[in-house]
């Protein structure tokens, strides 16, 4: 037993808990939840607690259906809207086979797995999300528009805002929890809220995630609203994007910094860059996963629709931010078509492998996008070099189904599974009739 396992038993004791909730996703990034009891934590540690991976999507074959879920102690913390008296706390678990091996249907150890690769090559892959949701008054209703909590828009200030009410104590909850957060602010469309999370290492930005996705949800419930991550919920209001800010680092050295080069960016920075715009089409089916997400890249704002870098240019895809003088460690760069619904385990190992590869084989940057991509003429795009990203996800699954990166970094399991069930998803999605459909031709037809 190690030093942190000893200090969540102590723990539990000391803070009185009665229940911990050992937490895990699924490949498509839905939170799975056990209780256990303190006197069973122990063996939890050791062993593992069983459960029946063929009942979660993506796990386990029926044929190879049991699976252990082992804490990670490093995750430990009281959920804080449990209230007082005997207290609730949660682990992050890694998913192992009964013979102690990691499973590769593990979205956490797809993420591990690449960045222990990166690890490899001496570099450690540092996350800063910026992630956007909306706040509606009630609970979804099959076939009726959700309503905003507010008509505010973007950084709005307004007298008595149940948003800004919201922020406060969701954030008040979140650094409860030893999450801590960066800027908060009211965004672009009405009940739109953004909330950006302090850099750290990829992992624990994934299970930071995961537990801010819980968070929000829990205090709107509290507050009699509903939260949603949809990544395109109105039509004429903007998308809910997860713009992420990466950078490599070196031990403590930034190797995305150089002094004097353009943007102080350097060459690893730049062929980091080169990976992910020549993968963009390839990975945007797991960093875009819903039919929905397609609905917000195509629909304009700030958005991005093309495959392009540019210097504060916020219709790029990769935007490289200002320079922040006798700031080099903060040099990094934004990718923008992330969406709020991702699965930030496989969205961060996808992004990451990318990079490395455009590192791996000395990739070339291509030239820079000076002006707003969505003003210019298809032509003049063309003549740019800057191409779309897929328009739709059956675009999206057409593109990844032969991605050599995909596949690698996924595993077979989770690429097949994945894949097998966004296809799903998809011949479901283009068999219905669309709001959209019945008010433009039952009238006229």
């Amino acid at each position: 037993m190690g030093k942190q396992e000893d200090f969540v038993l102590r723990a539990l004791e000391e803070r009185d808990v009665r229940f911990v909730r050992l937490w895990f996703t699924d490949v498509l990034g839905f939170l799975k939840s056990v209780a256990d009891a303190p006197a069973e934590l122990e063996g939890a540690f050791d062993e593992g607690i069983g459960f029946d991976g063929s009942a979660i999507e993506g796990f386990a074959r029926v044929y190879e259906a049991d699976m252990l879920a082992k804490p990670d102690p490093s995750t430990f913390q009281i959920l804080p809207w449990r209230g007082e008296g005997p207290s609730t706390a949660r682990m992050f678990c890694d998913i192992v086979m009964p013979d102690g091996s990691a499973s590769y249907a593990d979205p956490r150890y797809v993420l591990k797995r690449t960045l222990t690769k990166a690890a490899d090559q001496g570099f450690t892959f540092y996350t800063h999300p910026e992630i956007e949701f909306y706040l509606f008054k009630d609970t979804p209703q099959t076939g009726v528009e959700p309503t905003p909590v507010d008509r505010s828009g973007y950084f709005d200030h307004t007298a008595q805002s149940m948003g800004a009410d919201f922020r406060r104590e969701a954030i008040t909850m979140l650094e409860a929890m030893g999450i801590s957060v960066e800027f908060s602010h009211h965004e672009g469309g009405p009940g739109q809220q953004e909330i950006d999370l302090r850099y750290a290492d990829a992992l624990s930005t994934a299970d930071n995630i995961m537990t801010f996705r819980t968070v929000i949800r829990e205090v709107a419930l509290s507050q009699g609203i509903w939260a949603s991550f949809m990544p395109k919920p109105f039509t004429q209001h903007p998308g809910s994007a997860m713009h992420t800010h990466v950078s490599l680092f070196e031990g403590d050295r930034n190797a995305f910094f150089e002094a004097g080069s353009q943007y102080q960016l350097s060459k690893t920075g730049q062929q980091f860059i080169a990976g992910i715009l020549t993968h963009a089409s390839e990975i945007t089916c797991v960093t875009n996963q819903w039919v929905n997400s397609y609905k917000r890249l195509l629909g304009g704002g700030e958005a991005p629709s093309y495959i392009c870098w540019g210097h504060n240019n916020r219709s790029a895809m990769v935007r490289v931010p200002m320079y922040k003088p006798n700031k080099g460690q903060s040099t990094r760069i934004e990718v923008r078509s992330v969406d709020a619904a991702a699965n930030p385990y496989l969205a961060y190992a996808v992004i990451l492998a990318a990079g490395m590869k455009g590192i791996a084989e000395g990739y070339d940057l291509p030239r820079e996008a000076e002006d707003d991509v969505w003003s210019l003429t298809e032509r003049e795009r063309t003549s740019l070099g800057i191409a779309p990203l897929p328009k739709s996800l059956y675009d999206a699954i057409g593109i990844a189904e032969r991605s050599e990166l995909l596949a690698e970094t996924l595993g077979e399991h989770v690429f097949d599974f994945f894949l097998r069930n966004k296809r799903a998803e998809w011949e479901e999605y283009r068999t219905q009739v669309s709001a959209f459909e019945r008010d433009r031709m039952l009238p006229v037809l």
